[in-house]
């Protein structure tokens, strides 16, 4: 691989690899913070690039659009859905236990998934949506990739920045009250069920932005792209590894994981044609055996919690 072409793929690398670092951060206020077992990641996410890509998209028969408005009209539209999905959701659901609202959110992102495969009218089906446009293309002319990847680097900073806020104010506190002991925290006066949606509609928020960087990422996407191993298991792999409730563990865990993948792709692509489907199998076994020797040996991640120290005030 020359220089150049060496460069061009450490782009593509750290840009998807920070759109997984968002997918992890909204994750992590749901789990991390207020300890809700999502395991429907990959609906939020799909939803999310399916918003943006009908609201900047032109005219086009093959699908809900036309309305060509500004990238960041998308962004905002795709947080917004993400929301008020996740609002309709919580309100039916985040009343259960843990295991029960696991098993709720993978049936509502396999009803997602199929209104998305099914309803041409709306999302093209199985043939997807193309012609996504990139944002700020032609800002620097050549350098399109740089500049996406710059985008994404200024919305994970800005992304930890509004997380970190949050997360030391008492809203953080109550969260993690609620979490560790809920029967304490709603002795206290404190409503559980409250806190809880307000942390699930962010993190789908979320879940809902990173889908539509994404989609303009690509400039593609179809009901395939978000297969529940890509954009929930994998998700799920990076926020353990970094260390959930740690946003910054969020970030690293995004960064490694993707890295140990993208690594073994280039094993296996010097397999004979006739192994690369098993290997593929592999990399996915690979990637859930490092689960299990994290959550053995290092539980608590890369980077574990580390709640902020309380301010103690002088009389």
């Amino acid at each position: 691989m020359t220089g150049a072409g060496l460069f061009a793929y450490l782009v593509f690398f750290l840009t998807f690899a920070g759109i997984y670092a968002l997918l992890a951060q909204g994750l992590n206020v749901q789990w991390g913070f207020a300890g809700m077992l999502n395991v429907g990641v990959a609906a939020f996410f799909a939803i999310g690039a399916y918003t943006s890509a009908i609201v900047t998209t032109s005219v086009s028969a093959g699908h809900l659009g036309g309305f060509g408005l500004p990238w960041p009209l998308g962004f905002l539209a795709a947080m917004v859905i993400a929301a008020l999905l996740g609002l309709f959701i919580g309100l039916v659901t985040l009343n259960l236990r843990s295991d029960y609202l696991a098993i709720a959110s993978i049936g509502i992102a396999e009803i997602v998934r199929l209104v998305l495969k099914n309803e041409e009218w709306l999302t093209g089906g199985v043939r997807g949506i193309a012609g996504i446009p990139r944002p700020l293309d032609g800002v620097v002319p050549g350098q399109n990739a740089l500049v996406l990847l710059a985008l994404v680097i200024v919305l994970i900073g800005l992304v930890y920045w509004g997380l970190e806020r949050i997360y030391r104010a008492p809203w953080g506190r109550v969260q993690r009250g609620i979490r560790d002991n809920e029967a304490a925290a709603r002795a206290m006066g404190k409503d559980s069920l409250v806190f809880r949606l307000q942390a699930f509609v962010i993190g789908c928020a979320l879940m809902g932005l990173s889908g539509a960087v994404y989609a303009h990422f690509v400039g593609f996407i179809s009901p395939e792209a978000f297969d529940p191993v890509f954009a929930t298991f994998i998700v799920w792999v990076m926020l353990i590894a970094g260390g959930s409730g740690n946003n910054r563990g969020a970030i690293l865990g995004a960064f490694v994981i993707w890295g140990v993948w993208s690594g073994t792709q280039f094993v296996t692509n010097q397999l004979p044609a006739e192994y690369v489907t098993q290997a593929s199998a592999l990399r996915v076994l690979l990637i859930g055996v490092l689960l299990q020797v994290i959550l053995i040996y290092r539980p608590e991640g890369l980077l574990p919690e580390r709640p902020p120290k309380p301010i103690w005030r002088r009389d």
